[in-house]
C-alpha cells in the first residue's frame, strides 16, 4: 500500500508541475468538450479531457502490472 501511495504522490507532483509551468497545456479546453452557455446558465462537461485522462491512467495501470 505504501508503494502505491508513493507512486500516486509522484504522479500528482509531476501533473501539478506540468500544469504550473506549462500554462498553455489545453487540458479542460480540448475539442469535443461540451460547453453550453446561455443568459443565466452555463454547463461545461470536459468529456474529451476525461477520456484522455482515463486512457493515460489505464496505460499507467497496465505498465504497473507488467512491471510488478
Amino acid at each position: 500500500m505504501g508503494k502505491i501511495l508513493i507512486l500516486v504522490g509522484i504522479v500528482l507532483v509531476i501533473a501539478g508541475s506540468i500544469l504550473e509551468f506549462a500554462p498553455n497545456v489545453p487540458l479542460g479546453r480540448l475539442p469535443g468538450d461540451i460547453r453550453i452557455e446561455r443568459e443565466k446558465f452555463s454547463f461545461y462537461f470536459p468529456i474529451t479531457t476525461c477520456v484522455l485522462i482515463s486512457l493515460v491512467l489505464m496505460l499507467l495501470g497496465y505498465l504497473w502490472n507488467k512491471i510488478r
